[in-house]
């Protein structure tokens, strides 16, 4: 019987069926060892945790309730891994990149560059609109002047990251809360092979809001860049990508961005739904002297 998760390259998809349990209370790293071989990560949100399996779980889960009667399970679902993604991962074009999934061959043309991506069990594989219109502000940026170091906020996969190192920047910090897409976003760093440009770490964005990059990019939710913005970030850094805003919010927010000193170079969105934002406390040496919009598709 032929394997349903083999590709038509001869490769195989990381995992078959995923099988995930919702906790209430915060699974920690330290109970880790208790989730057995087939446990593959942790998702937490608020007060909430979402452990990921490649295999059933049942005996390692109740074993981690004896040791933390604090927690409680609320749901549990099983999924193939394409089902999770939405379909089935293939090599996707966006802009000048070429987006390919490890276990996926693919044709390299001329002046395209690769970025391989394994998004393991995390949201991010280039498909969503923000994520393609933050690479499309990465080009578009590099095409017109050069920034050597990347600070990039809430980094999920890493895809913003690898592909800033791609662009030639020498030195990219890569931050994400979620200890699951710090872990999918190294992995992603050692796939195309760029540990040397580019260091992942697991923490707060606005706790390394003052680190002093080029670039900023932040595709993040509407609360968490209003935060930056209280932070105060945008006085150590020459750029910004912002990212992850609807068109309220993307409408409150450039006024907030314009009472810091920032000035609004570039705006793309996608179907007058999402919104990305590239801007710079100095528009004074930047050629353009209107703020365009760009449609994504």
């Amino acid at each position: 019987m032929p394997d349903p998760h083999k590709r038509e390259t001869g490769t195989r998809l990381p995992y078959g069926n995923l099988h995930i349990a919702i906790l209430r209370g915060l699974v920690m790293e330290a109970d880790e060892a208790l989730l057995g071989k087939a446990f593959i990560g942790r998702w937490l949100e608020d007060d909430t945790s979402f452990l990921f399996f490649s295999e059933p779980y049942r005996m390692e889960l109740l074993e981690l309730l004896k040791m933390r009667p604090d927690l409680e399970l609320m749901e549990e679902h099983r999924f193939t891994y394409e089902e999770w993604h939405g379909g089935r991962l293939e090599p996707t074009r966006v802009e000048r990149f070429l987006i390919i999934p490890p276990w996926e061959n693919a044709e390299i043309e001329a002046g395209v560059i690769p970025i391989v991506l394994d998004p393991g069990v995390v949201f991010g594989t280039g498909l969503h609109p923000t994520t393609r219109d933050c690479l499309r502000a990465l080009v578009f940026l590099r095409d017109r002047t050069l920034y050597e170091s990347v600070l990039d906020l809430g980094t999920g996969t890493g895809i913003l990251a690898v592909a800033s190192a791609l662009l030639g920047a020498k030195r990219v910090l890569a931050v994400d809360l979620n200890p699951l897409c710090a872990k999918t976003a190294e992995h992603n760093v050692e796939l195309n092979q760029l540990k040397e440009v580019i260091q992942v770490m697991e923490g707060r964005v606005e706790d390394f809001a003052g680190w002093s990059a080029d670039l900023i990019i932040a595709n993040l939710h509407y609360d968490a860049l209003t935060a930056l913005a209280e932070a105060k970030v945008f006085q150590s850094s020459s750029w910004f990508i912002f990212s992850g805003l609807l068109r309220n919010q993307a409408s409150r927010f450039t006024t907030r961005l314009r009472d810091c000193g920032l000035h609004l170079v570039r705006e793309w969105d996608h179907e007058n739904t999402w919104f990305t934002l590239l801007a710079t406390p100095s528009f004074g040496h930047y050629p353009t002297k209107e703020c365009p919009s760009e449609s994504g598709s």
